[in-house]
């Protein structure tokens, strides 16, 4: 049984905890607000996000400082090369009674947070992009369901690609959005250095619970959605597809592989969200909008000619907006 009496009330209770949680994260994380709004919309969404940004723009804190506010258990996996699967399913040991024993592996919490995925194999990378899509894990033949509610927040830096393996196209796909990190303001980073040299920490309250975030999980499917966004929506992915009736001059210039109909999904869902954040009941077009850098940024394969001429995935998802 549910606190709210109606749909309604439930979606104003939404749009005022996004307000308390964005001041709660606030005391810790300086700036990165769009950052923030993204990995809300996804864990409201019941998505995934990767984080992309060079190191220190705390990628993990922010993880670690979303997983207090909403009162959730938090692991984080730091990828190496040498990683194996069972370090993030777990594995099966004999206890003294020489009986299997299963020991569950990190993967076994709320919040994931999966650093420098990049630096692992693909054998590792499958095993955890098992557990985002089926929100299970196999180990010897047995299934264990994992906790809900259940997020995977990856991190990728953006400038070393020695020794990395970069997630194939089938791998990114998994993932909700693709928001990117940008170093901060002046202001803003004379904010964090004061606020992490004094003897002061700053501690976020608690704004949720995983019951909550589950009703609101499913408050976010139940928003109904006007016919024309959602054919706006499947109509912009389309576009991004080369040589198919929609798409542009640019597209069939400079994409070799557009995105997936997984994309028009995340489209959807991510505009319900981001309109009951904000105080709306439905989303209109400009929902959409506002959230298809993000859902689209990475499932757009640029070719060689792009690649040639400078031209980035974001400026062809400008053009198509």
């Amino acid at each position: 049984m549910t606190q709210y009496a109606t749909d309604v009330e439930a979606a104003d209770a939404l749009h005022q905890k996004y307000k308390q949680l964005k001041a709660e994260i606030g005391k810790v994380i300086i700036g990165q607000h769009d950052v923030v709004d993204a990995v809300l919309m996804s864990i409201f969404a019941n998505g995934h996000t990767l984080l992309v940004g060079v190191p220190g723009l705390a990628k993990t804190l922010l993880v670690r400082t979303l997983s207090e506010v909403l009162d959730l258990q938090f692991s984080r996996i730091q990828f190496t090369p040498d990683l194996m699967p069972s370090d993030i399913t777990g594995s099966e040991i004999l206890d003294e009674k020489r009986e299997f024993k299963f020991l569950r592996g990190p993967i076994f919490a709320n919040i994931v947070l999966a650093d420098e995925i990049n630096r692992t194999p693909p054998k590792t990378q499958a095993a955890l992009l098992e557990a985002m899509q089926e929100k299970s894990v196999t180990v010897n033949g047995k299934l264990h369901q994992l906790t809900q509610p259940f997020f995977v927040l990856a991190t990728q830096n953006p400038i070393e690609q020695e020794g990395t393996y970069p997630l194939p196209e089938a791998q990114l796909d998994r993932f909700m959005f693709n928001a990117v990190l940008d170093y901060p303001t002046y202001e803003e980073e004379l904010q964090v250095v004061k606020n992490t040299t004094s003897g002061t920490p700053q501690i976020p309250n608690k704004v949720m619970t995983s019951q909550e975030i589950l009703h609101f999980q499913q408050l976010v499917r139940k928003v109904p959605v006007a016919d024309n966004v959602m054919e706006y929506a499947v109509k912009l992915v389309s576009k991004t597809r080369p040589n198919t009736p929609h798409a542009t001059a640019k597209v069939n210039e400079y994409i070799s592989f557009g995105a997936g109909p997984r994309a028009g999904q995340f489209l959807i869902l991510g505009a319900k969200c981001h309109a009951l954040l904000h105080g709306s009941y439905s989303p209109d077009i400009a929902n959409v909008q506002a959230i298809a850098k993000d859902v689209l940024r990475h499932r757009l394969l640029k070719n060689y000619k792009a690649e040639a001429e400078g031209i980035s995935v974001e400026q062809i998802i400008e053009g198509l907006l």
